[in-house]
């Protein structure tokens, strides 16, 4: 009974000190943080088209077969702010020259409307425009839905996962994110949220134990790996940091203290690796504890091995995981580089594929090395404690 106090005592105090860090945190990287500021111009506001008052259709001639935009004028009911309840007159407007736009709106749909005050309306300066699609309300209901999902099948062990997952969020967009853009140290900052994810992670949803110790040794081994190593390859492949638009457009950011591009890869390869590397160093330590308390006399080398064993059958599905999952998030990116390359080693070469690569790979080395040292570290410390107890 008095165990279990104390790690309520220590699942309390972790939770109040994780959100202290994310709230303290912020308020000291948010300072003289720079941001572009392409909205100013604009308030914005949610809004729900009620009536579909006309449609204008324009045809472009630029020869040949000719271009059609139209322009939308409707009717919408503000959702929220101080215009609340007030239905507004707006256009949307869909030029065929511009690809990245939002699609056409429809009766009912929720959007995010504008009352323009640039000078280049002169003729109407309070015209409302349509800005983008609401997107986030399906989004939360989806949120919602995995959170329950959570809670129903894991019961007090899935709200201790939710409420680290919510502390993991906040940790990226509250403190990594605007360090990045405050100009502080990346490879800094990235090893420091890594390390504060994982601490947090494992004594909110494991408890401080020795299976915890064992798994965050594991962790910090493998992200540490995993950092090193994209340090090191970044010097053989002569990487540049450029690897599409958005690449380019944080270079312009802060002319003066330019964001170091090539920090940025390094953070999205731990960053993107710590998640996988976490999930085997858990599976690692939990596993040999289990073995452990069934069988309180096995030695150390048995103890390891067994770890090496199960981590040989956990390695295969997730470096598949982890490779993957890259390879996902830049499937258009590969099909469009495929289509128009002039050749595969062209395409190969590229350093946006390099990179793409290169995190697969040192993610998967990160996971590779975690394996043997969670192993060593739990048939340790296991061993070592029943040593103690006897």
């Amino acid at each position: 009974m008095k165990s279990r106090n104390i790690q309520k005592i220590i699942l309390f105090m972790t939770i109040c000190v994780s959100f202290a860090y994310i709230f303290l945190g912020n308020q000291y990287l948010n300072r003289d943080i720079v941001k572009e500021d392409n909205l100013s111009e604009y308030d914005m506001y949610k809004s729900k088209v009620i009536e579909i008052v006309d449609v204008l259709e324009q045809e472009y001639d630029i020869g040949g077969e000719p271009l059609v935009g139209k322009i939308i004028t409707f009717n919408a009911k503000i959702l929220d702010g101080d215009l609340k309840g007030h239905i507004v007159t707006a256009t949307q407007e869909i030029n065929p020259f511009f690809s990245m736009q939002p699609p056409e709106i429809s009766l009912h749909d929720k959007i995010l409307i504008s009352q323009s005050v640039s000078h280049s309306e002169a003729d109407d300066p309070n015209a409302w425009i349509m800005i983008e699609h609401i997107r986030t309300d399906t989004m939360v209901f989806l949120l919602v839905l995995f959170f329950a999902g959570l809670i129903i099948f894991g019961r007090m062990k899935g709200v201790l996962t939710m409420i680290s997952l919510i502390l993991t969020c906040l940790s990226i967009f509250f403190i990594f994110i605007p360090a990045i853009l405050n100009g502080n140290n990346i490879y800094f900052w990235s090893l420091q949220v890594c390390t504060f994810i994982i601490v947090m992670t494992l004594l909110i949803v494991n408890g401080a134990n020795v299976k915890s110790l064992s798994a965050g040794i594991g962790c910090v081994g493998g992200v540490l790996v995993a950092g090193g190593l994209a340090v090191i390859m970044d010097k053989f492949l002569k990487l540049t940091g450029i690897i599409n638009e958005q690449s380019v457009f944080l270079q312009m950011l802060n002319p003066e203290h330019p964001i170091d591009l090539k920090a940025i890869i390094f953070a999205s390869i731990i960053i993107g690796a710590v998640g996988a590397i976490m999930d085997v160093a858990i599976s690692i330590a939990s596993s040999l504890n289990e073995i452990q308390a069934q069988n309180a006399d096995i030695s150390f080398r048995k103890l390891y091995t067994s770890g090496i064993t199960i981590g040989r059958d956990i390695m295969g599905t997730m470096t598949n995981t982890l490779i993957l999952a890259y390879i996902g998030s830049s499937l258009s990116v590969v099909l469009l580089l495929t289509a128009s390359a002039p050749s595969l080693t062209y395409m190969l070469n590229t350093e946006m594929i390099i990179v793409e690569m290169l995190q697969s790979l040192v993610g998967s080395m990160g996971i590779l090395l975690t394996l043997p040292l969670t192993s060593l570290i739990s048939a340790f410390l296991y061993t070592k404690k029943v040593k103690k107890v006897a």
